[in-house]
């Protein structure tokens, strides 16, 4: 067992639904060995600026509130980037960890947060437990994170609303939805909204691909289709849409839902094209019940780790069973993509769907 009398609790990188619920299952499970637990604001940017913004969290934070059951983060979480070196930003984290007493930090992040606080804890030597979030479910080692259910969920209703409309003005509308460069979001809409093309970065795609399918449609008598896009496909020739850049130089994916439309248009009389881009739509909603379940158990298990004396894991899940890895396998492992060979893409092209060269 383990001496932790103090943890600290944040959400880093973008928001998604189920960060409430994993807060509240760390709170909850820490109290059960009696460890007080503090929550940063704002993700690192609590620990690393001054004065230090955080608070005293409790099991009555989420007693009788809503906030398990919202998306977002009831602490705040950031996804800016910053300009200052690590080693500096480290420094600063591990003084604001050690002036509260903290024991160890459990961290809600995507792969970018695994990499980039599991380096400043290392650096600080600050003890670390990652649990997964992102909707674009690219966290390494991990089959599922909290929040990607529920995005896929509500890319799966448009895909319905957009259904009914493409059918009644005879148009095949596209849909673009987030998930970086990984394409797990799209394929995992595209097939539960029954689309008839699904384009994600991991898998070159042609035109000429796109029309055929279109024209098969047209011909079986059919007057309406749906097309997916990953925010991160590029165009045939494997360039970028955009070049455009945030404050700190990231790129900035989108508009290839737009190119693939006026594509099509231009060389295609079949169907007039539409374009929906659902933007941060994604990241909000209620929770899934998989998110919910998700959240609990993951939260409790990191709370777990550190009551048995493990740090510097991230939990997991793996083959359906609860698991952890050390963040050096986690980094080491980096973005995961679409498997191109995953048994999604094959059902995706045993149904007919067109889905890339």
């Amino acid at each position: 067992m383990t001496n932790i009398k103090k943890i600290g609790v944040l959400t880093s990188g973008g928001d998604c639904a189920g960060l409430n619920a994993v807060i509240m299952s760390v709170v909850n499970a820490a109290s059960q060995f009696g460890w007080q637990v503090y929550g940063i604001h704002d993700g690192t940017d609590g620990l690393t600026n001054r004065p230090l913004s955080y608070e005293i969290l409790t099991p009555s934070n989420f007693s009788d509130t809503p906030w398990p059951r919202l998306a977002g983060s009831y602490l705040g979480s950031l996804n800016t980037g910053v300009k200052e070196s690590q080693e500096v930003l480290a420094k600063r984290f591990g003084d604001g960890v050690r002036e509260l007493g903290l024991d160890a930090v459990v961290v809600v992040g995507g792969d970018g947060s695994m990499n980039i606080v599991s380096n400043y804890c290392h650096m600080a030597g600050v003890k670390m437990v990652g649990i997964p979030k992102t909707i674009d479910n690219d966290t390494p080692l991990t089959e599922f994170s909290v929040g990607f259910n529920t995005a896929c969920q509500i890319c799966t209703n448009a895909l319905d609303d957009l259904m009914t409309t493409a059918r009644s003005h005879h148009r095949a509308l596209i849909l673009e939805v987030m998930g970086r460069d990984a394409g797990h979001l799209a394929m995992h809409a595209a097939l539960a909204g029954f689309a008839d093309v699904c384009l994600v970065p991991e898998i070159r795609w042609s035109l000429q691909g796109i029309i055929n399918k279109l024209e098969q449609i047209k011909q079986s008598g059919r007057t309406s289709a749906l097309i997916v896009v990953s925010e991160g496909v590029k165009t045939e020739n494997g360039e970028a849409v955009t070049n455009a850049v945030n404050m700190i130089g990231e790129k900035i994916n989108g508009g290839i839902g737009d190119y693939i439309s006026n594509l099509i248009n231009a060389n295609y009389k079949g169907f007039q094209t539409r374009v929906t881009k659902l933007g941060h739509v994604q990241r909000s909603g209620n929770p899934t019940a998989f998110d919910r379940s998700l959240a609990i158990v993951l939260g409790a298990e990191a709370v777990n780790l550190l009551a048995e004396g493990h740090t510097d894991r991230m939990v997991a899940i793996t083959r359906g069973k609860v698991t952890s890895f050390s963040l050096d396998e986690v980094v080491a492992a980096g973005t995961a993509g679409l498997d191109a060979a995953s048994s999604y893409v094959k059902a995706a092209r045993a149904i007919g769907m067109y889905i890339g060269e």
